[in-house]
Parts: structure tokens; C-alpha cells; sequence
């Protein structure tokens, strides 16, 4: 039983990403967002002047290496967990992350339930990564896809969106027009019911897909 709100501080590059996470943490009581940050420079600060429990920190950073952020918030923030949220788990720096002291990776497109309880479990003092967790995903991804009524290809590019990627990027990624992607992404919308990219992030999430 958790009896005290664990403290997060969310680290990453993209504002969509930042958008997203929160909205997937906020429906959970005894988690709190307590500050973002969008570079290493910023997270070493932020978590300084807010104390967070953990620190939920993208592998890529605009100014820093992830394992070189890792060392600096352990330096100066001793009791505090860092958690990789990473888009890419095969990542060439991940291995060096987790020796610097991260206590968990967590890929993008984990659902939100397995985020929530990576973060409970990193908090009281385990290390889990996220290979720990669903080891049926993709059964319960094509029902729960199924469920919400999008596709294998819209729900490839709402998860793009939820990684931070341009249209034009995910257009390279997936070798589609960049007018197929705004097609896509426009169904998408209309069959979660969103106005926008953010809140079909949400609703997606609400799902149990992101």
C-alpha cells in the first residue's frame, strides 16, 4: 500500500511528449508531476530546487548525454530515482545509463499502467525495466486496437506522435507521402473523438495503447 505521493519530474526535449506523460500520470493519486525540464542542464537544476522521488528522463537530450545527466542528479540529488523513458530501447547508450545509476528504462510506447508501476516499484527501491512487464503485449495490443477501432498503421503513427516525431519524420521512418501521415493522424482524431494531437495522446492512453 502506497501512503505517501511519490514526486516526478519529467524530462524531455518534446512538448507533446511532456503533455502526454502528464495527462498518463495525472489519473493516478498517488503520483504528482512536480516539474518538467527539456534539457540535462534543466533537469540537474529542477531537480535540485524540487526533490523529486524520481526523475523521468528521455536518453536523448539536446545538451547532454543521458549518462552524464544520471551522474549529475545523483551527485546532487543522492536519494533520487531515474527512470529512462526512451523511444529506443536498443539504444548504443542505454547499457551506459544503467551503469551510471538509472534504476529502470521504460520504452515510449509501454501503457500507462506499466509505467505507473515501474515508477511505484523504482520508488521503493527496485530496478525493473520494462521487458519485466506484458510479455503478452502485442495480444493485448490488437484487442484493446480492436476496441478503439484504429488500425496497425494509425496506431504506428499516433505512437510516433506520442515519441515526439514531426510529420515529415514519421514520413521518412514509415516511407509514406507526408500527406498520407496528415491523413492518418486526421482519422486517428475522428475515431478517439480528439480535437487535437494532445488529447488523442490522452485518449489513447485512457485506452491503455500508449
Amino acid at each position: 500500500m502506497i501512503t505517501s505521493v511519490i514526486r516526478v519530474l519529467v524530462v524531455d526535449d518534446h512538448p507533446i511528449v511532456l503533455d502526454g506523460v502528464t495527462m498518463a500520470l495525472s489519473n493516478t493519486p498517488w503520483i504528482t508531476v512536480s516539474g518538467y525540464a527539456r534539457s540535462g542542464r534543466e533537469a540537474i537544476t529542477a531537480a535540485g530546487r524540487l526533490q523529486p522521488d524520481v526523475v523521468l528522463l528521455d536518453l536523448r537530450l539536446p545538451d547532454m548525454l543521458g549518462p552524464e545527466v544520471i551522474r549529475a542528479l545523483r551527485a546532487h540529488s543522492p536519494g533520487v530515482k531515474v527512470v529512462i523513458f526512451t523511444a529506443y530501447p536498443e539504444h548504443a547508450a542505454l547499457d551506459a545509463a544503467l551503469d551510471a545509476g538509472a534504476h529502470a528504462f521504460v520504452v515510449k510506447d509501454t501503457e500507462r499502467s506499466d509505467l505507473v508501476e515501474i515508477i511505484r516499484r523504482v520508488n521503493a527501491g527496485e530496478r525493473v525495466d520494462s521487458t519485466d512487464l506484458a510479455p503478452d503485449f502485442n495480444v493485448l495490443l490488437a484487442r484493446k486496437l480492436k476496441e478503439c477501432g484504429l488500425t496497425r498503421r494509425e496506431y504506428e503513427i499516433l505512437r510516433r506522435v506520442a515519441m515526439g516525431e514531426t510529420n515529415p519524420e514519421i514520413a521518412e521512418a514509415l516511407g509514406l507521402a507526408r500527406n498520407t501521415v496528415k491523413t492518418y493522424l486526421q482519422r486517428t482524431l475522428e475515431k478517439l473523438g480528439a480535437r487535437n494531437r494532445v488529447e488523442a495522446l490522452a485518449r489513447a492512453s485512457e485506452y491503455g495503447i500508449l
